[in-house]
């Protein structure tokens, strides 16, 4: 969910401002995607390095997420769809993870949909934190497997996405699911996140739907070539 910041500063606002205008977009396309049927989808709302940050924003972000707990979480949940964060905790206030543990238990029943929420995440401290999990669950670690990785990531719930959508015009995954976006359809918008809405979405899944999913084989047009060649 990028571009918060310029969507702010092409009208003369704080960053803030736009923080809680990509709020608004949050809410949008959560609907969107559970009236479409979507089962599972994946907001990327503060990276490990954010913390890098001008304070006063970092802080900002903090009172967000936990104002957007409070606010979105009950009608979340009379609508079916279950929360899950993913994403280190170890640098989060016990207020924030007390409120992100009550959503996760609130839901925990719900089926209709899954929203993981990346807060505090970094797809290779992912990787390495997996790793860290599978020996301390007595694999060796001169056998560690991709399954043994895969099982140790952060939410076992999450499925390798389909398709993975970047707004704001920037054409590259900064650290966002690394392991999970191996064979996912990657788009790339120009839309700043607090202008993307319903009919944005329609679109990307439109995109995605016309391309062709090979996952490291050949097409069948290309099958079809050789055999005629």
């Amino acid at each position: 969910m990028d571009g918060n910041g310029r969507w702010a500063r092409r009208r003369g606002l704080p960053v803030n401002a736009g923080h809680r205008a990509g709020v608004q977009a949050v809410r949008r396309i959560i609907e969107a995607a559970r009236d479409l049927g979507l089962k599972q989808l994946t907001l990327y709302s503060f990276s490990s390095e954010n913390w890098t940050r001008p304070s006063e924003e970092v802080q900002g972000l903090m009172k967000l997420h936990a104002e957007m707990i409070d606010a979105e979480v009950p009608t979340l949940h009379k609508e079916n769809c279950r929360v899950v964060f993913v994403g280190s905790r170890a640098e989060l206030s016990q207020e924030l993870l007390g409120k992100m543990k009550w959503a996760e238990e609130l839901t925990a029943g719900n089926g209709r949909m899954i929203l993981f929420i990346a807060f505090n995440y970094g797809g290779r401290r992912e990787i390495v934190d997996a790793v860290h999990k599978a020996v301390a669950f007595g694999v060796d670690p001169s056998r560690i497997t991709e399954d043994d990785i895969a099982r140790h990531l952060y939410s076992p719930l999450m499925r390798d996405p389909d398709l993975c959508i970047r707004t704001s015009g920037e054409s590259r995954t900064s650290n966002f699911l690394l392991w999970q976006l191996a064979y996912s359809e990657l788009l790339f918008v120009d839309t700043l996140w607090p202008d993307f809405d319903r009919e944005d979405l329609e679109q990307a899944l439109a995109q995605y739907a016309r391309r062709e999913r090979r996952f490291g084989a050949r097409s069948d047009s290309a099958r079809t070539e050789d055999a005629h060649a």
